[in-house]
Order: C-alpha cells, then sequence, then structure tokens
C-alpha cells in the first residue's frame, strides 16, 4: 500500500475526508469491544436476547478490537476493513434473523470503506466510481 500521507493524486481534502469518516466506526467498534470485554449487566442482558451465551462476550469482544486494530494502523488497513466487512456481516446478519433494525452495522460497514477509498489511490482504481 502507498504511504500515509497524501500524495500528488489525493488531495489533502480527500485524505482528511478519509481519517474523519474512520474515525465514528473506531469510536464504535472500539466501545463495543471493550464494553464486551468488561460485561456489564445490560451486555450481558443483550448476548442473551440475541440468542448468545453471555460466555462468548469475551472471545467476540477481543475479535472485534483486533479487527478494529488492524483497521486502524495503515500498513494493514485493508485487511481490518475486510474482516470488519466480515464481522459486520454477522451483526446483521444477527439482526436481521431477529427482526430488529440492522441498518447500524451496515452504516459502519460502509463508512469503514469510505473511510479507505477516500485516502487510497489504490483502492480507488479497485472500485472504481464512474459518473
Amino acid at each position: 500500500m502507498e504511504s500515509v500521507t497524501p500524495t500528488a493524486s489525493v488531495s489533502k481534502t480527500m485524505f482528511w475526508a478519509g481519517y474523519v469518516a474512520s474515525t465514528l466506526p473506531v469510536l464504535m467498534l472500539v466501545f463495543s469491544g471493550v464494553m464486551k470485554l468488561l460485561k456489564p449487566a445490560a451486555v450481558a442482558e443483550g448476548f442473551v436476547k440475541l440468542g448468545y451465551d453471555e460466555s462468548l462476550a469475551l472471545g467476540i469482544g477481543l475479535t472485534e478490537l483486533a479487527c478494529t486494530v488492524l483497521y486502524v494502523v495503515p500498513r494493514t488497513s485493508v485487511l481490518g476493513a475486510i474482516l470488519l466487512t466480515g464481522y459486520l456481516g454477522g451483526a446483521t446478519a444477527t439482526h436481521v434473523r431477529l427482526g430488529e433494525a440492522f441498518f447500524a452495522p451496515i452504516v459502519l460497514g460502509v463508512l469503514v470503506w469510505l473511510g479507505l477509498y477516500l485516502r487510497y489511490v489504490r483502492l480507488r482504481g479497485l472500485i472504481p466510481l464512474r459518473k
């Protein structure tokens, strides 16, 4: 992947817009992961409501945090985005299965990729949006 600083092909505005777009999903995922590690009563109740055993919270929280760390590190950000896409896909499927609103994980996934799309020219070459 290219360097983490803006290049001639990426405007500074687009580069920083990518970081801003990435901030919300990172904050949400870190908060969610930490809450799963701390397991307050609301998280335990949420797991039961979603049909998961409360004992899975630690593993799911660690997975969520690990994927988020990979996403935050510029050198591994694309791998992190791929893994977060899978993670958020599972969250979406869980909510769909229960008939609940499922747009939040989809929006986070879109923001994860939008942040990278705005920062990296090579990714824009792989996902060309035409006028």
